[in-house]
């Protein structure tokens, strides 16, 4: 999407900051920096927020050649104004948008290129029937050549709500060896009203998922591996700049530790590591570090690094 974001609340005016947003190419963006190869295959208008969007991704590594272009439909946008003290309000465009229209033919040059992962959200799903199907294909598909398929639930209620989003993304568990969800979207996924955590997790082990990644904002991330096998990691203490893009952050550094074939604990380390510099920087990806940058969280509070 184009991304327009304000200091302040929008009603009162004064200049917008333009930037790329989006949960997919954010994540992308992040793999890429830390040294993987990473195509992002999504849809755009044919208009100047398409290109810079393209041209944005094309700068920092990732290959868009199998992401198409629509010429009847605009590129979707947003906005995000910061309404009080660090509380941010973010406002979409997206109904009607080029991402919206998107079919499952427009995956197939990029599922037929091969890959070893695919990372679907939820906020794909939320976009119309067109994109959830869109998603469901490329499931099935990376599925049955046995890619890794992970799932960020992603849960935008302004987007659409949790019983829909709930109908919509269970029929994908038996897909999907990876889930990530913040506590909150837990819910979503798995279990019923009143479910205990431990239940649902289980519920999404029984169906296939071999792994369970519940972000817990300042209090860290746990990986369930299985019914008796929780690993925990604390949030790494840096001053928060911005938190929106630190989910798709942290998918960037666990998604990039399974690439790497890293035992659990680190996945789990690197992901909390590569949120801590999404945080610690304004905008959605511009802070995401590159690979030889992950140690620098170990040098000491104002440290200059000569």
């Amino acid at each position: 999407m184009l991304s327009l974001q304000v200091e302040g609340a929008l009603t009162s005016g004064g200049p917008a900051r333009t930037a790329v947003a989006g949960a997919e190419s954010n994540v992308a963006v992040g793999l890429a920096r830390l040294g993987h190869q990473v195509a992002w295959a999504g849809r755009v208008g044919a208009d100047e927020p398409g290109r810079m969007i393209l041209r944005t991704l094309r700068g920092e590594g990732v290959h868009v050649g199998h992401a198409t272009v629509d010429a009847g439909a605009p590129t979707g946008a947003m906005l995000r104004e910061r309404r009080v003290a660090d509380l941010a309000r973010v406002h979409y465009w997206r109904a009607g948008s080029a991402a919206s229209q998107m079919r499952p033919e427009h995956l197939r040059g990029a599922l037929a290129s091969g890959a070893r992962l695919l990372h679907l959200t939820g906020i794909t799903c939320a976009l119309g029937p067109g994109p959830l199907d869109t998603v469901r294909d490329a499931a099935r598909h990376a599925a049955g050549h046995g890619w890794t398929v992970s799932l960020d639930v992603n849960h935008r209620d302004r987007l659409w709500d949790a019983a829909t989003a709930a109908s919509a993304l269970r029929p994908l568990r038996g897909l999907i060896d990876i889930v990530i969800a913040s506590d909150d979207e837990l819910p979503l996924i798995a279990g019923g009203p009143g479910t205990p955590e431990a239940d649902r997790v289980a519920e999404l082990l029984a169906e296939g998922v071999r792994e369970v990644v519940l972000k817990r904002g300042a209090q860290g991330a746990d990986l369930y591996l299985g019914a008796d096998r929780v690993l925990h990691a604390p949030a790494h203490p840096v001053p928060v700049a911005d938190t929106v893009g630190a989910g798709d952050a942290f998918c960037a550094g666990y998604l990039s530790g399974v690439l790497d074939e890293l035992p659990a604990e680190q996945r789990l380390r690197r992901a909390v590591r590569t949120a801590a510099f999404a945080v610690a920087c304004p905008g959605d990806w511009e802070g995401l570090p590159h690979r030889d940058e992950l140690p620098l969280l170990d040098a000491a509070p104002g440290a200059a690094v000569r």
